[in-house]
């Protein structure tokens, strides 16, 4: 997946990018991730105001952990991603707009900036559903599938303290 940015802006050349990603040891440090299906990219190169503008789709399919359950969990994200990529040489003040992408070299991987995207939108607490009750803190029990007998009135005991106040 790489372009050259002045193939772009001077001669107008359009590309397209059709692919499907590995990304399975992109994610192998997310512990709540079971597995992953490869990571769909689409993705347009088009000349826009005398910068290379990326603008496209990724769509991936994780099975994650629900963060309070530990039950498998689908979880389909669709990204939109926009990116606008100048040679620094044509830029008179790179700061001055912070969404433009300045670069030194003429060519152009897009892998690196769609990886990233795709770890932005990671959901960080993915939920089997919202109304989850999670797992007893006392005996595991998952309490999706059933109640147990263990006590709810413990208090955290640094509150301890604020309990007696109210006797």
């Amino acid at each position: 997946m790489e372009f050259r940015v002045m193939e772009v802006v001077s001669k107008g050349q359009e590309a397209s990018f059709r692919e499907e990603l590995d990304v399975s040891e992109l994610l192998q440090e997310r512990k709540d991730i079971i597995s992953a299906k490869p990571l769909a990219v689409a993705l347009d190169v088009r000349p826009y105001e005398e910068t290379a503008q990326v603008k496209g789709e990724l769509k991936a399919d994780l099975t994650m952990v629900c963060s309070r359950c530990l039950e498998p969990v689908e979880e389909h994200l669709a990204i939109s991603i926009e990116e606008r990529f100048a040679l620094a040489s044509m830029v008179k003040d790179p700061e001055a707009d912070e969404d433009l992408i300045v670069v030194k070299e003429d060519k152009v991987d897009l892998q690196p900036y769609v990886e990233g995207t795709l770890l932005i939108y990671l959901p960080m607490a993915p939920l089997c559903s919202d109304d989850c009750k999670g797992l007893c803190p006392d005996c595991g029990t998952n309490l999706n599938e059933q109640s147990c007998g263990c006590s709810r009135d413990r208090i955290d005991p640094r509150f301890e303290a604020l309990k007696k106040l109210l006797e």
